[in-house]
């Protein structure tokens, strides 16, 4: 049994180490805080819905470039909301309007079949078109490992990904969100050969 000098000090100890335990916890909490890269990163949504059987290149070509490019992500829209890239399906050559997108823009992808009649590859088709809505024109004639050269590359031509010119012209135009305040071009490439 504990005297009152006792309950005193067994108190005061519950105190210190209840004092001590929360001060630990409260400097090993998590600080939120967002860094300058992410805040840097624009965020572009496409609209496929109208796509038809384009929808795995579509993912591919996605893919491509969000894996090689740093800041700019393409994200597909939510039903119902706007897309600042509209990608359709048709029966003619692929064109697409020359960005830079700006977020909250719009600008057309169109997924041309008679290139795939021809024998060109659906994912470098839907990957050179979006490289057009980031701001690329075309780089014709062009070697098979300059995305931007279309069709010029020869329908035995499979390579989906920017190289380190298209990569960096592209991180370019969006750098710290300068999209934002960069209009796009608007012109109408058409990649017929």
């Amino acid at each position: 049994m504990l005297n009152s000098r006792g309950l005193k000090a067994a108190g005061i100890a519950a105190l210190i180490t209840l004092t001590t335990v929360t001060a630990a916890n409260a400097t090993q909490a998590p600080t939120p805080r967002v860094t300058e890269s992410a805040a840097a990163v624009v965020t572009l949504r496409y609209d496929d819905s109208r796509a038809g059987s384009w929808q795995a290149a579509i993912t591919a070509g996605v893919a491509s470039w969000n894996t090689n490019v740093g800041n700019v992500k393409l994200v597909k829209a939510a039903p119902g909301t706007r897309a600042e890239i509209q990608i359709v399906a048709t029966n003619g050559w692929p064109q697409a309007t020359l960005g830079p997108v700006r977020p909250g823009g719009q600008v057309r992808v169109e997924l041309g079949s008679q290139a795939v009649t021809e024998g060109h590859d659906k994912t470098r088709i839907t990957a050179h078109e979006l490289g057009h809505s980031l701001g690329l024109p075309d780089t014709k004639p062009g070697p098979c490992s300059q995305l931007m050269s279309g069709s010029s590359a020869g329908t035995s031509c499979r390579n989906a990904v920017p190289n380190a010119t298209e990569r960096s012209r592209v991180e370019s135009f969006y750098a710290n969100g300068a999209a934002s305040r960069t209009p796009a071009d608007g012109r109408v490439l058409v990649d017929a050969p």
